[in-house]
C-alpha cells in the first residue's frame, strides 16, 4: 500500500522525507515534486530500481532515465570531460529547469537504460526535492506519468496513474507548470540545445553565445 505525505504540513513533511529516503535505500520507488512537474524517482545506483521505474511508466530502455542531484558539487563524481561552458551553464541556471547531457564517469556502476555513455542531469529548484536528494544522493527521476500520458502537475494525477507501484508519495501541492526543462548537450566542443523548454536559445546564449540548436 502506497503512503502519501502532505509536505505543506511540517510534521508530515519530516515524516514523509524520512520514509521516502528509507524507501529509496530499499530500492523502492517514490514520487516527488519538482520545479517543473512531479517525478517518479529511484536510487540511481540500483539497476533493479531503475528498471522498476521504467516498468512503472511503461517505458523501454531506449528512453533512459535522467538523474537529479541536490548540489552542483555532486557533478564531480558523476561526469567527465565537463567543459568550462558547461560549468558556466550550471552557475547561471542551477538549481532550475536546465538539463545537461554529459558524459558520465566510465567507472560508475549504474544502469539507467541505453545511455551510450552519457547522462541527462539536473538540479531542480524545489526544496522538497533538494532535501530528499541531499539525503539519499543522486536519483534516477522521470516525469511521474504513464508513457503517452501528460506529465502530472499535482500528486493526485501522479498517484492516479502510478498507484501502488510507488511506495511513497510526497505531495508538495501543484507544481508551477508543465513547461519541461530545457535540454543542452555539453558532450562536444559547442553546447547544443536539444529541447527548448523553460529556457529558450536566446536566454541560454547570454551565457554561452556559441550555443547551437539541434535540427
Amino acid at each position: 500500500m502506497a503512503r502519501r505525505y502532505d509536505c505543506n504540513d511540517a510534521t508530515d513533511r519530516t515524516t514523509g522525507l524520512r520514509e521516502a529516503a528509507s524507501a529509496v535505500r530499499r530500492g523502492e520507488l517514490v514520487v516527488l515534486p519538482t520545479d517543473t512537474v512531479y517525478g517518479i524517482g529511484a536510487d540511481a545506483f540500483s539497476s533493479q530500481a531503475c528498471m522498476d521505474l521504467l516498468d512503472a511508466k511503461g517505458r523501454g530502455r531506449n528512453m533512459p532515465t535522467p538523474v537529479l542531484i541536490g548540489s552542483p558539487n555532486t557533478l564531480h563524481g558523476l561526469v567527465t570531460d565537463f567543459t568550462e561552458q558547461a560549468w558556466e551553464l550550471v552557475d547561471a541556471f542551477w538549481p532550475g529547469a536546465l538539463t545537461l547531457v554529459a558524459r558520465h564517469q566510465p567507472s560508475l556502476q549504474w544502469d539507467l537504460g541505453d545511455t551510450r555513455g552519457t547522462v541527462a542531469i539536473r538540479m531542480p529548484l524545489h526544496p522538497v526535492a533538494i532535501e530528499l536528494l541531499t539525503e539519499v544522493g543522486p536519483m534516477a527521476v522521470s516525469s511521474a506519468n504513464l508513457t503517452g500520458h501528460q506529465a502530472p502537475e499535482d500528486c493526485d494525477a501522479a498517484q492516479g496513474m502510478l498507484g501502488d507501484s510507488v511506495s511513497v508519495y510526497l505531495d508538495g501541492g501543484p507544481t508551477p507548470g508543465i513547461v519541461p526543462s530545457s535540454i543542452v548537450d555539453v558532450t562536444g566542443k559547442v553546447p547544443v540545445l536539444l529541447r527548448a523548454g523553460a529556457l529558450d536559445a536566446d536566454e541560454l546564449r547570454k551565457v554561452v553565445p556559441d550555443l547551437e540548436v539541434a535540427n
